[in-house]
């Protein structure tokens, strides 16, 4: 478990480099006294483990930029991910401008040659939401404008990368517009923006993707809160609301993705799991890490658990093994 005296920490994403696992975490303090303050007092932490439970903290990573409201990191730098390219390491990151408020969310790159000294890119940001797709800041009906968590992986088939990201269309019921948006790449610098991704219309955001190839099928994962069901999703679905990680299914990286039994991981409750990551152990068995959200009695708990084993049944459903 990462769980920090003076700090909370809660999303996260990794870089594995040989045997080390390099995570990088949003961390806020907790001298801030109330957590829902964490997200506007943010900077990303380092830590690197060889087994996903000891952790050594390393420098942090990123901060907001200073000095410069209309800098698009100036108020945050909220979730990434990271990849490697020829010798250096990338990370793209959400940023948000202190002269915004941090309403509107744009995705901000940034260069590391051993995953410790990162250098932001003069070109920040590296995307951000096309309106013809996409919900800009609509304050009549949500809280912001949703353009972040960036997954970007490495096309199997051709010299391309796709950009998977937190947002909303620009259609359909408002409590029903999360959606995974798109951009692709063939350098890593420039990006050309594209139509949504995934847009089921069941949930008000469907926050960190992540896609990863297990056996044979392909998996999109994401993270939903109960909050967040829209109304007509909850007047069809078959199963109690759920706050944890849902996945979707397809027989190929790009879809079509389709749900598989309620599509939430089963097993062990989700209850105060959230950002939910998958990743390979050096044994190359998949393990489910996340963030502890609310603890039994309540309060935030802020720390990052254990992995727990992640199993593959015959039909594709996928169990947690704890």
């Amino acid at each position: 478990m990462l769980q920090l005296e003076h700090k909370w920490v809660w999303d996260f994403w990794f870089a594995v480099d040989g045997s080390d696992y390099h995570m990088f975490y949003l961390q806020a303090d907790k001298s801030l006294g109330n957590p829902d303050l964490r997200h506007w007092n943010v900077s990303i932490g380092h830590a690197v483990s060889q087994d996903l439970k000891h952790w050594k903290v390393l420098p942090d990573a990123l901060a907001p930029t200073p000095n410069n409201d209309e800098a698009p990191d100036s108020f945050t730098t909220w979730t990434g991910c990271v990849i490697k390219h020829a010798d250096e390491w990338i990370m793209y990151y959400t940023g948000t401008k202190r002269a915004e408020r941090g309403l509107v969310q744009r995705v901000c790159m940034a260069r590391s040659p051993d995953l410790i000294h990162w250098t932001t890119s003069a070109d920040n940001p590296v995307t951000q939401l096309d309106e013809r797709w996409y919900d800009g800041l609509k304050l009549e009906y949500w809280h912001d404008a949703s353009w972040r968590d960036p997954w970007v992986v490495k096309d199997p088939h051709q010299n391309l990368y796709h950009m998977f990201i937190t947002c909303r269309v620009n259609s359909g019921e408002p409590d029903g517009r999360g959606a995974v948006g798109y951009a692709s790449s063939t350098d890593l610098n420039h990006w050309t923006v594209g139509e949504p991704f995934f847009a089921p219309g069941w949930f008000g955001e469907m926050e960190v993707p992540q896609i990863e190839k297990i056996g044979e099928r392909y998996y999109l994962f994401c993270s939903v809160s109960k909050r967040f069901h829209s109304k007509a999703h909850l007047a069809s679905a078959a199963y109690e609301p759920q706050t944890g990680v849902k996945y979707f299914v397809s027989d190929s990286m790009l879809g079509p993705y389709e749900c598989v039994g309620n599509g939430f991981l089963t097993g062990p409750k989700q209850e105060g799991l959230y950002s939910g990551r998958l990743i390979k152990d050096a044994q190359g068995n998949w393990q489910l890490m996340a963030f502890m959200g609310n603890d039994s009695e309540g309060h935030f708990a802020g720390n990052i658990i254990d992995p727990i084993p992640v199993v593959q049944m015959p039909d594709g459903q996928l169990r947690l093994n704890d």
